[in-house]
């Protein structure tokens, strides 16, 4: 059997480390649960560790959280499509928006459902991704703050997210002059800066951020601890939330280096892969099989646990690993490990052929579960009350 498995403990570990980063910075933050494709015990987990904001991208994954913690506060974290509408107001407490039509149209669907609807206004600042050109603004916001049925918490942006720009410390000071220009020309208080994500979690740390950067949007930092500006793990995270167990199907001792003609056009190749030319013409050792391939996940993604294992090739639903000129202990049905990138527990969450677990099970972590109120993620709205 072949599962993924979140290490609650681990999780807990690293969900209070950012909660105390936020609160050394009097910001609020919201758990971006979109990796974990609606999974519906590690949500459980995360409202028994105190989240109360959560942030996804489909309404199909804010359907299970309103199901399963219906009291948590959900963010919409992908610009609606026009055909999303009745649902996004009926599933998400706030979403982020861009477009004045669509905005108007969220103000007459939360008029029906007798509802106020949060929004943040992006503003596009050099990811070329979603978000209104900074000229526009006044008249942007001039049309929106008339909306009786929208509450406009504030400005944001997604920073890093597309091309991979590092964030920068002017790009925030941008967003706090423009809520600036907004509030004195409007005498209308804005009260949240929503740029923060897991890539400008090194900047927080090195306390380079305005303070008025008060609204943070995590996921990555948090399930794997990733450090996204300078590679890694950041300091006081860990790095082993989660792993991939991976049965052995086949083990044995063959030639390391193909002995056949290869070809630049094979349907699976990615540079992760043991490079034959690091081995000697005719060596051999022990290779495994294990049933995970490129139908289940990013297999460029995966590192094994092992340091003296390498991955030598996979095809979709097979991968190779070189296990070194022993086997050491493992046996056919025995488990290898891997550690993932986001893109590889991206694609293993939300695929149907790779068992998801949670590690202890729900009833033994509440058991032994002795949470500090104190490091309760703080509700945004809460903190943007007036």
């Amino acid at each position: 059997m072949n599962r993924i498995i979140l290490n609650l403990p681990a999780l807990q570990h690293n969900l209070q480390t950012i909660s105390h980063w936020m609160d050394l910075r009097e910001s609020a933050w919201t758990v971006v649960t979109k990796v974990l494709c609606g999974h519906e015990e590690t949500l459980r987990a995360l409202q028994i560790l105190g989240v109360r904001s959560m942030g996804e991208s489909r309404l199909e994954n804010l359907e299970v959280i309103r199901r399963v913690v219906p009291e948590i506060e959900t963010w919409f974290l992908r610009v609606p499509n026009l055909s999303e509408v009745e649902a996004v107001v009926a599933l998400s407490d706030v979403s982020l928006n861009s477009e004045l039509e669509l905005i108007h149209l969220l103000n007459e669907e939360a008029a029906k459902q007798g509802k106020k609807h949060g929004v943040i206004i992006m503003i596009e600042l050099g990811d070329l991704r979603e978000g209104i050109l900074p000229g526009t603004l006044v008249q942007f916001y001039k049309q929106v703050f008339t909306l009786p049925h929208i509450d406009v918490l504030g400005i944001g942006a997604n920073l890093g997210c597309l091309v991979g720009s590092v964030p920068t410390v002017d790009q925030f000071m941008q967003l706090v002059l423009y809520r600036e220009l907004l509030e004195l020309k409007f005498e209308r208080k804005l009260r949240m800066v929503s740029a923060g994500a897991s890539s400008a979690l090194p900047l927080a740390l090195d306390n380079q951020l305005p303070k008025a950067a008060n609204h943070f949007r995590i996921g990555e930092a948090l399930f794997l601890g990733t450090d996204l500006i300078h590679g890694g793990t950041l300091p006081g995270l860990r790095s082993d939330t989660v792993v991939l167990e991976a049965e052995i199907v086949e083990i044995k001792r063959k030639s390391l280096v193909p002995l056949v003609e290869t070809s630049n056009v094979a349907p699976f190749q990615f540079e992760g892969a043991q490079n034959p030319q690091e081995l000697s013409p005719g060596q051999r050792g022990y290779r495994a099989l294990v049933s995970v391939g490129h139908l289940d996940t990013d297999v460029t993604g995966l590192v094994p646990e092992n340091p003296h294992h390498r991955i030598a090739g996979a095809s979709s639903d097979i991968m190779v690993v070189n296990l070194g000129d022993e086997p050491g202990d493992y046996r056919v049905g025995d488990r290898l490990r891997f550690r993932l990138n986001y893109a590889a527990m991206l694609r293993l969450m939300g695929g149907k052929y790779v068992e998801k677990a949670v590690y202890p099970d729900l009833d033994k972590f509440r058991q032994q579960l002795d949470v500090d109120k104190g490091t309760e993620v703080a509700p945004v709205l809460d903190l943007v009350a007036e």
